[in-house]
């Protein structure tokens, strides 16, 4: 019973909205991939979506369009994970 001016709330914090935190491992990799495609082409003013990384063997892609797939292996980091660290 709730006693007069008191309300409850009720958070479904299940729902896909919550963000989770990366492994910090897969976060060194997207870093690292981003700093060297960085360094290799200082001159691209497109930033990207994020990176796909692979969890097994921390390979990955720059990703610059809304649609990609992911393979089962893959996540995806988005740019704003890996720009909170770089500067």
């Amino acid at each position: 019973m709730l006693k007069p001016g008191k309300q409850q709330i009720e958070v479904n914090i299940s729902s896909a909205n919550v963000p989770t935190l990366a492994d910090p491992g897969i976060l060194k990799a997207a870093r690292n991939i981003y700093r060297l495609y960085y360094e290799v082409h200082p001159n691209v003013s497109q930033r990207p979506l994020g990176v796909v990384i692979n969890r097994n063997n921390y390979r990955g892609k720059l990703i610059f369009s809304q649609k990609f797939v992911l393979l089962p292996t893959e996540c995806f980091v988005p740019f704003n994970e890996i720009e909170s660290e770089l500067y």
